[in-house]
């Protein structure tokens, strides 16, 4: 066996024997990094755990597109949020791989599903490569999961783990996590570029080999991207990050990818002591406790996906104590906030040179889209001006450079959710064609 030392993008795999600041393939900045790989074997010594699992099988032969007109079964996981976001269920032979920050809820999440799983008489095999079965066994007696047909064990050795995938013969199985897997078959340690990619590759294998769906926990790295090499996502079916404030209740489920469904809903949860609930209506949980007299608030429909929901937005304007003022934002991009606040200087005579202003999004949710500007704008006035805004009122519109209020896609079905609310004041651009007049008339 002979080592090397080798520089690894992890964004794409290229290899290089120095570190480089940029990647020459996919030209991304600071992606690599250090790996060691055995150049010594010979093209037969040795078998890829992939291929292992595979040998003694017979050709593949090419068959009829035609021939295959029924979908493979989907295993429904009891939770209706989760089961319209994978399209109806678990697929059979589907590799899914669910990330998010630690202590988000992602082995909260994973036990549920084994709990629903296990309940329609299914063996679920859960393989942990980081927490012991007594740790899992704490978790399971919380969230009441004690079907006899969950089988657990503590292993990181991926040989074993098909081994073991092979034996059982599970009708679900679930790797904890794919960052802690290492194979025989590679020097260095779990968690390299090298090492993740090989090991998923593996799965994914077997997973379609067996048919057989593996859900794979998967870390991320402190910029809130999924850890390991890029190419882990390709080989995945299925991609979901759980994200949330870990200080507040709310969960989001997203699917960045899915074969067998839309990439176009979110699933909504509510973290308690009993584990993920379902949120139904997360626009009413959102509002909860709001005063409808609160200076510096307003209302907006934000989409997430294919959904509205009605979120408040909180804005503080106060007095500086220094030469330049703060700006700072909780749930809103502050590059944003700061070009909101500079067209209310300019268009629409709100003077916040010595203001600090802080911005607020209420229930710890994450709002990207344009279309929260008007409601931002408004805010900040309500809260400057020291006049409360129409409790009734839903502020939706993009604001421009020079003052305009520009119009939204998915107006109808932002309206809807705020008829549904009993809201009945929705301010849009076709009321208001400048910041200036909605300002005015509604902080009299």
């Amino acid at each position: 066996m002979k080592l090397k030392t080798v520089f690894i993008c992890k964004n794409c795999s290229y290899e290089s024997s120095k570190w480089l600041g940029r990647c020459p393939q996919c030209q991304t900045w600071e992606s690599f990094i250090e790996d060691v790989i055995n150049v010594g074997k010979s093209e037969n010594e040795g078998k890829n755990p992939a291929a292992a699992i595979k040998r003694n099988l017979e050709p593949s032969r090419p068959e009829s597109l035609s021939s295959f007109t029924h979908p493979k079964k989907r295993t429904p996981t009891k939770m209706d949020e989760l089961d319209i976001l994978l399209g109806g269920g678990i697929v059979e032979g589907s590799l899914i791989l669910l990330s998010g920050e630690p202590g988000i809820g992602k082995s909260t999440l994973t036990l549920q599903i084994c709990k629903a799983i296990a309940s329609q008489e299914k063996n679920v095999l859960y393989i942990s490569g980081e927490e012991s079965v007594e740790q899992i066994a704490i978790r399971a007696d919380r969230l009441g999961a004690h079907e006899s047909s969950i089988r657990i064990v503590t292993e990181n050795n991926l040989e074993q783990i098909l081994a073991l995938i092979e034996k059982e013969k599970s009708d679900f199985i679930v790797v904890d996590s794919i960052q802690v897997l290492s194979s025989e078959e590679l020097p260095g340690a779990s968690g390299s570029v090298s090492q993740v990619k090989l090991c998923a590759e593996a799965l994914m294998h077997a997973a379609k080999l067996w048919n057989k769906p593996i859900l794979l926990i998967g870390h991320v790295t402190k910029e809130g991207t999924l850890a390991g090499p890029r190419t882990l996502e390709h080989l995945v079916d299925t991609v979901l990050y759980i994200e949330g404030d870990r200080y507040h209740n709310l969960r989001l489920l997203r699917s960045t990818k899915n074969r067998f469904g839309s990439t176009n809903e979110v699933a909504v949860f509510e973290m308690d002591e009993k584990g993920l609930k379902e949120v139904t209506n997360p626009s009413k949980f959102f509002l909860e406790g709001r005063a409808n007299d609160a200076i510096g608030s307003c209302l907006t429909a934000t989409i997430e996906g294919t959904r509205p929901f009605i979120v408040e937005i909180q804005a503080l304007s106060s007095l500086t104590n220094f030469g330049y003022p703060k700006r700072s934002s909780n749930g809103y991009d502050l590059n944003r906030l700061q070009m909101i606040i500079a067209v209310l200087q300019e268009h629409a005579h709100v003077n916040l040179t010595n203001q600090d202003v802080f911005v607020n999004v209420v229930g710890g949710m994450h709002i990207e889209e344009p279309a929260a500007d008007l409601a931002v704008a408004l805010a900040i006035a309500s809260a400057y001006r020291k006049r409360p805004l129409p409790a009734d009122l839903i502020a939706v519109g993009e604001l421009g450079l020079s003052g305009e209020i520009r119009s939204v896609t998915q107006t109808e079905k932002r309206e809807k959710e705020a008829k549904k609310l009993g809201f009945t004041k929705t301010i849009t651009p076709q009321k208001y064609r400048k910041i200036s007049e909605a300002i005015a008339a509604l902080t009299k």
